[in-house]
């Protein structure tokens, strides 16, 4: 595989009149957020999310595969520790995030969920889904919420609870929420990885200190059932999956006792991929290359440099070579298609500005120097 990178001239941002957003030219991102932070829209552009202490941040694509951009855009999000981001199949973006409000040794906290339902839309209001717990010491201890959208639209939030076990809370058929729901398991940590299958089945996997604990649903929108654990040590933050055949998943994640990256389908042998990561998961995603089915990862390397591979979708056991992008970067980065199907690599910068780099023309996964926005 070929990689290479470079800086390319900084994008004017646009201003946005009024509305719920404020344009934040000079706002550098202080994080990524969690899960599939860069997503194509249902027209063609991509949108790619970050975050301060007290706004969300979105830049957008000005026509399908680009390459201008606008923004940053500011939209206000208050006493948010995490946010995590889920697109479901008619392209709505679920924004998810744990609310922290108040002082003192135990605080208020909550789960809410924002929507954004076109590119280039405003963001609603933050709007709550609540806590399994009443208590509030107990509520304080809540993990960071994941959500899964399956074909029928609804969203799956899961959590970890106070003492480990997972919660999941949906959306009936009209939209309302259904109650939360206590699918077992036990000192879960780290964030959970949460897929919603073609088909419609979600599942879910958490680590804890000693195994995996898996989770399917019977059928799409149905009860999950838990399946048998899986003996393998998960270091917290590091987990991702990708659907790479109907109705399996991939699960990438690395190794605490090593810090190697490896891939799992339940079932099956870890299989180990090279490369040592920093504490965020690899972005992986399913693209066509030379005419074959192939899965991209990219990790951001413990001393920051990006790491791009790619093999044959489930043949990771014939090997992958990493090569760096000559990218560094803050918080993990993500990976989409454009609109007309190329691989784009999204980074924040050390500076909080986002930098993206597309694939170029030739056989193999090339990269075009990077562009700030």
């Amino acid at each position: 595989m070929r990689t290479r990178s470079g800086r390319g001239t900084a994008r004017a941002t646009a201003a946005v009149p009024g509305g719920e957003g404020t344009t934040a030219a000079r706002t550098a991102a202080e994080a990524t957020v969690d899960g599939r932070w860069l997503v194509l829209g249902r027209d063609g552009r991509l949108t790619a999310y970050a975050r301060t202490r007290d706004s969300l941040l979105r830049w957008t694509e000005t026509r399908p595969g680009g390459p201008e951009w606008t923004g940053p855009e500011a939209f206000p999000a208050p006493g948010l520790s995490h946010v995590s981001i889920a697109q479901g199949p008619d392209a709505y973006v679920h924004l998810l995030g744990r609310r922290v409000r108040g002082d003192g040794d135990t605080p208020t906290v909550d789960v809410v969920h924002a929507l954004q339902y076109q590119t280039g839309r405003p963001v609603s209001e933050w709007r709550p889904v609540g806590s399994p717990h009443k208590d509030r010491e107990k509520a304080a201890r809540l993990g960071p919420p994941v959500a899964a959208v399956g074909p029928s639209g609804r969203v799956h939030v899961l959590v970890a609870n106070a003492a480990g076990g997972v919660m999941v809370r949906r959306e009936d058929a009209k939209g309302k929420w259904e109650p939360w729901l206590d699918i077992k398991g036990s000192n879960a940590r780290g964030t959970i990885a949460a897929l919603a299958h073609a088909s419609g089945r979600v599942e879910a996997l958490a680590g804890s200190a000693q195994r995996a604990m898996r989770w399917l649903q019977d059928k799409a929108d149905g009860a999950f059932r838990e399946q048998p654990p899986i003996p393998v040590r998960i270091a917290p933050g590091t987990l991702s999956a990708l659907e790479t055949a109907p109705d399996r998943a991939t699960y990438y994640w690395a190794d605490e006792g090593t810090g190697q990256l490896v891939a799992h389908r339940p079932g099956g042998w870890v299989i180990p991929l090279g490369g040592v990561a920093s504490d965020g998961p690899a972005a992986v995603l399913r693209a066509g290359l030379d005419g074959y089915d192939c899965t991209v990862l990219a990790h951001r390397a413990l001393d920051g440099q990006v790491m791009l591979a790619a093999c044959g979708t489930e043949n990771e056991q014939a090997g992958l070579w990493w090569s760096p992008t000559g990218e560094r970067c803050e918080g993990d980065p993500a990976l989409a298609l454009d609109a007309l199907g190329r691989v784009v690599l999204a980074v924040i910068g050390p500076d909080g500005a986002l930098r993206v780099s597309r694939q170029g023309p030739g056989q193999g996964l090339s990269l075009e120097p990077a562009v700030r926005v």
